[in-house]
C-alpha cells in the first residue's frame, strides 16, 4: 500500500512541471508585452525598457522560467505589477471568498445530485427517471455565465427577492476572522448578518452547482443501477426487507464509492469554474480578480492563481485516488501494480 501511494505521489511531479511550463509559456511568451499596458500610452521606450529590466522580463526565457519555478517552490509568486504587493498576499485576501462559494456549491450539488440519481435509478424508465435525466441534461448544457444572467434577471431584476452581487450588504459584512462569512457570522452570533450572507450566496451557488449536480446525478444513477442488479441486493429483497431499506442501506451505500470520487474531482473543478460565476455576480474572490488582472496584463497574479488552482486540483485528485484505493479492496496495489 505504501508503494502504491508513493507511486501516485511521484506521478504528480511531471504533471506539476507541465503545469508550470504551460503557465509560463502563456503569460511570458505568448502574451503581449505588459510594459505598455502597465505604464500607459505615454510611456517612453526608455521607461519601458527600464521597467522590463526591473521585473526580469529582459532576461533569457530559460532564466525567467527557472526563477519562476524556484520562487514558486519557496512560496514566492512574485509581486503584482499594479499594487506592488506580494501575489500570495493578494490571493490570500480573496481566496476565502472562492473557497466558501465552492464548498457551498459542492454541498448543494452533492445533496441534489445523489438524491436525484438514486431516485431515478430506483424508478428506472418511469416519469421520475426521465425528469431527473432531463434536469441533468439541462445542467450539463447550460453555460455558467448564461444561467447566472438568467437567475439575476428573474430573482433580482423581476422578483426583487435576492441580491445579485457581492458577498454581503456593506453594513453587515463581517471583518476579520476566518474570511468565511458563514462561519464568522455564526461565531459572533450575528444571525441578521448570517441571513444576509446566505441570501447573497443563493444565486451564485445555484449557478455554479448546476453542472456538478448534473454530473453527480448521472454518476449516481449509473452506479445505483449496477448495484441494484447485484446478487446481494436480490437476496436482501428475497428476505423480505423493505425496498426503501434495500435501496438506501444496501444499494446506495455501495454505489457511493465511485460517486465520492466524482464529488472530489468536481470540487476541484468548482474552484476553477468559479471564475465565470464570480465575474457574473461580482463575487470578490480569486476568479473575478484573475479576470481583472488578465485585462490589465498583471501576469504575476495570473500565474499565481492558475498555479494555485492547478496544485489544489492535483492534490484533490491524488487524495481521492488514495482514499478510493483504501476503501475499495478491488483496487490492486500489490506486486502486479507495483511492478
Amino acid at each position: 500500500m505504501a508503494k502504491y501511494i508513493l507511486k501516485r505521489i511521484i506521478m504528480v511531479i511531471p504533471v506539476l512541471i507541465g503545469v508550470t511550463v504551460i503557465i509560463f509559456l502563456i503569460t511570458r511568451v505568448l502574451a503581449p508585452d505588459p510594459a505598455p499596458v502597465v505604464l500607459g500610452e505615454h510611456a517612453t521606450v526608455a521607461s519601458m525598457h527600464a521597467w522590463r529590466t526591473e521585473h526580469g522580463l529582459n532576461d533569457p526565457i530559460w532564466k525567467q522560467y527557472l526563477s519562476f519555478v524556484v520562487d514558486a517552490i519557496q512560496g514566492n509568486l512574485g509581486k503584482s505589477y499594479y499594487s506592488n504587493q506580494p501575489v500570495t498576499a493578494e490571493i490570500a485576501a480573496r481566496f476565502p471568498a472562492t473557497v466558501e462559494l465552492a464548498i457551498c456549491a459542492i454541498i448543494v450539488a452533492s445533496l441534489l445530485g445523489v438524491s436525484l440519481g438514486a431516485y431515478a435509478a430506483v424508478h428506472k424508465n418511469k416519469l421520475a427517471d426521465h425528469a431527473s435525466m432531463l434536469l441533468a441534461l439541462i445542467g450539463v448544457s447550460m453555460p455558467i455565465f448564461w444561467s447566472g444572467i438568467l437567475l439575476i434577471i428573474l430573482f433580482s431584476g423581476i422578483l426583487h427577492v435576492l441580491p445579485s452581487n457581492g458577498r454581503a450588504s456593506p453594513m453587515l459584512a463581517p471583518s476579520g476572522g476566518t474570511g468565511l462569512f458563514i462561519i464568522d457570522t455564526l461565531v459572533r452570533g450575528d444571525f441578521r448578518a448570517f441571513g444576509d450572507v446566505l441570501a447573497h450566496l443563493v444565486l451564485p451557488v445555484t449557478a455554479l452547482s448546476l453542472y456538478s449536480m448534473a454530473i453527480i446525478t448521472r454518476m449516481t444513477r449509473s452506479s445505483m443501477l449496477d448495484t441494484l442488479g447485484e446478487d446481494y441486493v436480490r437476496t436482501a429483497r428475497a428476505k423480505g426487507l423493505l425496498d426503501r431499506v434495500v435501496s438506501i442501506r444496501h444499494a446506495l451505500r455501495n454505489a457511493m464509492l465511485p460517486v465520492s470520487t466524482v464529488i472530489g474531482l468536481q470540487f476541484g473543478s468548482l474552484l476553477g469554474g468559479a471564475i465565470l460565476t464570480e465575474t457574473v455576480f461580482s463575487w470578490p474572490g480569486i476568479g473575478k480578480y484573475t479576470v481583472e488582472c488578465v485585462l490589465k496584463s498583471d501576469f504575476p497574479v495570473v500565474q499565481g492563481v492558475v498555479l494555485l488552482i492547478a496544485v489544489i486540483f492535483v492534490i484533490i485528485n491524488l487524495t481521492v485516488d488514495i482514499i478510493y484505493a483504501i476503501l475499495d479492496p478491488r483496487i490492486k496495489y500489490g506486486k502486479r501494480d507495483e511492478g
